[in-house]
């Protein structure tokens, strides 16, 4: 399953528009680094010659994580001896794409590796539903866009992309089940991971109090599109059965429950966590062009390139299947062409949380 970050990147570095503030609006990211650098303040130094371990965990391309990692890094430049390395840790599922993360490291302008020549960068290639780094080594850790996936879809959905969504209980109640474990099992290893006063921060899919799933008219809109495939004879109705994205969103309950009652789970507490409303940013560019198709567009690239690829393994022939280029094609233009005929703000609910690692008592 993927635990990669949902990579946002709002222009091409050689476009006039980008900018690193553009990249971080579009990532959701602006208070997150503030808090972020906030949070590297506030962590402890290692006595040279060991490293300041930073940790990213489900890297993905490194595209979101590079702002983050670099301001938290500045902060900690000034904290360490100039000759006293920093160490990141890219960790992704095995699969990842690891050379286009080094590429990204190598060859984007916002990389950490060109601004601070003591830092130096890995990658590891295991699930970060188990213990990926040796006890009691990393200082800070950051993961954005990645917790929100599913570990496994535990019932299939069939009525809806979204289990959480499904109209039969036990479905969605599988899948709460799910998300309620995956996060216990996430933070119990970094809770391994962390040396004392050590911090995690997260950033993910959030849900208000209402129960209301992130983003639900989106995947409403490619479910929509994909029953007219089906109806044009490319795909079948069993195959779309098949299809799930297996991500969800958390509330501040849900965060909060493994650290029931005592406040602490695996030597962890709760220093900071916050849900709430993030901009549709292409909804406000809307307002300002009244271009629909731009932003039924923009919806419809953002959707294929975060969310398609699960799709694929719904296919009779997987994410080898012949169809796959003509089936994500045309699966984009009927999401664009909904999203554009009736233009509405899309409702994203993030949340953020800061683990701190208690000194044992």
């Amino acid at each position: 399953m993927p635990e990669s970050s949902i990579v946002v990147r709002p222009e091409s570095p050689d476009s006039p528009a980008y900018t690193a503030a553009s990249r971080l609006k579009a990532a959701g990211l602006h208070s997150a680094v503030t808090l972020f650098t906030a949070v590297a303040e506030s962590v402890p130094i290692p006595k040279p010659p060991h490293p300041v371990v930073l940790a990213d965990y489900g890297a993905a391309t490194g595209h979101n994580s590079l702002l983050p990692l670099g301001a938290a890094i500045d902060v900690l430049g000034a904290r360490i001896r100039k000759d006293q390395a920093v160490l990141v840790t890219h960790t992704d599922v095995a699969d990842n794409n690891f050379t286009t993360l080094f590429q990204t490291l190598t060859d984007d302008p916002d990389s950490y590796l060109h601004h601070h020549p003591a830092t130096f960068c890995s990658a590891v290639g295991r699930s970060f539903y188990q213990q990926i780094l040796p006890s009691d080594s990393v200082t800070l850790g950051w993961s954005s866009w990645a917790i929100q996936w599913l570990s496994r879809t535990p019932v299939p959905s069939g009525d809806h992309l979204l289990p959480t969504c499904s109209a039969t209980e036990s479905v969605r109640a599988a899948a709460e089940r799910q998300a309620a474990q995956d996060w216990h099992e996430f933070i119990a290893f970094r809770g391994r991971e962390l040396v004392p006063d050590g911090r995690l921060m997260v950033l993910t899919v959030g849900r208000d109090d209402s129960g209301e799933v992130a983003m639900r008219p989106l995947i409403d809109t490619v479910q929509a599109a994909l029953q007219e495939l089906v109806a044009d004879g490319l795909i079948t109705a069993d195959e779309v059965a098949g299809m799930a994205i297996p991500i969800v969103g958390r509330n501040e309950k849900d965060l909060i429950s493994p650290f029931a009652p005592k406040d602490r789970f695996e030597g962890l507490s709760v220093e900071h966590l916050e849900v709430s409303k993030a901009e549709d940013r292409f909804w406000h560019q809307f307002q300002a062009d009244k271009d629909a198709d731009g932003f039924g567009a923009s919806w419809a690239a953002f959707l294929r390139a975060s969310v398609f690829g699960c799709l694929f393994n719904g296919l009779a022939g997987g994410a080898a299947d012949p169809r796959v280029p003509e089936f994500a094609d045309r699966l984009q233009r009927g999401t664009a062409a909904r999203l554009a005929a009736a233009p509405a703000p899309v409702p994203i609910t993030l949340a953020s949380v800061v683990l701190v690692k208690n000194r044992p008592t």
